[in-house]
């Protein structure tokens, strides 16, 4: 059974949030605020926290800091703010996820059992086979559904990398820029457009309604196999 860690200052979301999780069989820990979440994950780790960014006593951010310190679980994000800051900001700190309110709970429960799946030890593959085109981590080679080659550079090979290596998963635009070129690039988002665009050119069947290569705007990019 999974323990999810429930941290948001409103009753009713965190009764409905109980009440839906433990019928679908997963043992849940609530709190009101960020104090409450991080003494009760410290006695009774959790194995995924839902993480409010709008706290009474400190900012949801700063949870997911305190988390990420010392546990690698999964920690999905609510945000009701309209402004895309805090979202990127949380994901830099060590979400893996977020969810806009108000949200549906099926969306939620989804996302929750995706990245209860991502958390899951797998024996590691360095093969990712799509309709359209199979990616050889290992060789580092792309190839056609007929086997032919598909020539990427350096850097688009950099940049599918690791977004196959998180799929997904939503990788910020920072977590990308510095993966592929390093921490002093951090803000220049314009090389990701330009890069993903000729990406896309090569490995989607229709690049202008992206299959594979998905941006979720003003905060980062998905890859979806």
């Amino acid at each position: 059974m999974s323990r999810i860690l429930v941290v948001d200052d409103d009753d009713q979301l965190r009764r409905a949030l109980r009440i839906n999780l433990t019928a679908r069989k997963y043992e849940v820990i609530t709190a009101p605020d960020g104090t409450q979440a991080l003494t009760a994950a410290g006695h009774t780790p959790p194995d995924l926290a839902i993480v409010d960014l709008g706290l009474p006593d400190m900012d949801g951010v700063d949870v997911v800091r305190g988390l990420r310190g010392w546990t690698a679980i999964p920690i999905i994000v609510l945000s009701a703010r309209d402004d895309q800051t805090g979202k990127v900001e949380a994901l830099d700190a060590g979400a893996d996820d977020y969810v806009t309110k108000p949200f549906g709970m099926d969306e939620l429960l989804a996302r929750i059992r995706a990245a209860l799946r991502r958390a899951t030890p797998q024996p590691e593959t360095a093969t990712i086979t799509t309709p359209d085109f199979t990616v050889d981590l290992a060789a580092k080679r792309l190839t056609t559904p007929t086997g032919q080659d598909i020539r990427l550079t350096p850097i688009e090979w950099r940049m599918l990398e690791v977004l196959t290596r998180h799929a997904d998963k939503l990788v910020a635009q920072k977590q990308l820029l510095r993966e592929v070129w390093g921490p002093a690039y951090e803000t220049e988002t314009g090389y990701l457009r330009v890069h993903l665009a000729n990406l896309r050119r090569k490995i989607e069947p229709d690049p202008s309604r992206p299959r594979y290569l998905i941006t979720e705007p003003g905060i980062g990019y998905r890859f979806t196999p």
